[in-house]
């Protein structure tokens, strides 16, 4: 099986779904669809980038790169694991999604520093920050789902 397939599939889905989730959740939270994306950027703005509403380079376009490179960088190990075997189930790829996703998660928000977390506790609930991770996980599975039927 082609790892770099999976993990481009992977990633890219993966990405989107968390990017829509957070999006999303900002929306139902009353406040601006763009500020999860832009507290992603708070890595060199700090956490008043969760704050900052409207679209630019500088914290738009830094979250969009950043978001992007932390979803494929999670999708390699996710890819690895899915391609190194058979053809699997939707189901089962759903669990190994959801464990990557539950580590990412872990590794995200309790190992490494504030300063280079997702950043999008700044913006949103840590109900929304989960759902996000959920998302995450299904993106990774169908991914994996879309690489697997392209082999």
């Amino acid at each position: 099986m082609n790892t770099k397939r999976y993990a481009f599939y992977s990633g890219a889905m993966a990405g989107l779904a968390s990017l829509l989730a957070v999006i999303g959740s900002a929306a139902a939270e009353g406040r601006g669809a763009l500020q999860p994306i832009n507290a992603t950027s708070h890595w060199l703005h700090g956490q008043k980038a969760g704050k900052y509403k409207r679209a630019d380079a500088s914290h738009t376009g830094v979250g969009l790169v950043t978001h992007a490179a932390s979803a494929m960088f999670w999708a390699v190990p996710f890819a690895y694991w899915a391609s190194r075997r058979a053809p699997q189930s939707l189901p089962r790829l759903l669990c190994g999604a959801a464990a990557v996703s539950a580590f990412a998660a872990l590794f995200d928000y309790g190992v490494v520093p504030r300063r280079i977390t997702p950043g999008w506790e700044l913006a949103v609930s840590n109900r929304a920050v989960g759902g996000a991770f959920a998302a995450m996980a299904i993106g990774l599975a169908a991914g994996a789902w879309a690489a697997q039927r392209r082999s």
